[in-house]
């Protein structure tokens, strides 16, 4: 088992890699959470590269997607889950486009963690509030 900090660390460094690339708004949000969230108080920002490196190498092993979500299932409380869902999915909503990739790695963390479907979905649109962007040709909606 790893910190509740460092599973919270994972799902976000598993949103963000989840297509495939790292973007420099998604590595962004990831540093800001990391700096700034309360459940962060007390975690040592600089374990947060080796933190990061630990599950990156989960994901060359065969399987590794799963064993880096099983690790976050077992290290986090039951009242965390919900937490590292929101923080993965404001991590795969900061740029504007969700991948089919993305989508499909936060219904597989959902389900491990148990986050319920409504749970899900007012996090899910919390995340697409938060990360809006607004076109004056987007029309009167």
């Amino acid at each position: 088992m790893i910190s509740y900090n460092a599973a919270l660390v994972y799902s976000v460094v598993l949103a963000a890699a989840a297509d495939g690339r790292v973007e420099e708004d998604e590595l962004k949000t990831i540093k800001s959470m990391t700096l700034g969230l309360p459940i962060f108080v007390g975690f040592d920002d600089a374990k947060f590269f080796e933190t990061a490196a630990a599950c990156t190498d989960l994901l060359t092993e065969e399987d590794g997607l799963d064993a880096a979500i099983e690790i976050i299932r077992q290290s986090l409380p039951t009242k965390l889950c919900p937490t590292a869902y929101a923080l993965a999915c404001d991590v795969v909503a900061v740029n504007g486009i969700a991948t089919q990739e993305e989508l499909r790695f936060l219904e597989m963390l959902r389900h491990e963690l148990a986050v319920d479907r409504l749970t899900a979905a007012a996090i899910e649109r919390g995340s697409a509030a938060r990360y809006a962007r607004y076109r004056d040709d987007d029309g009167p909606e």
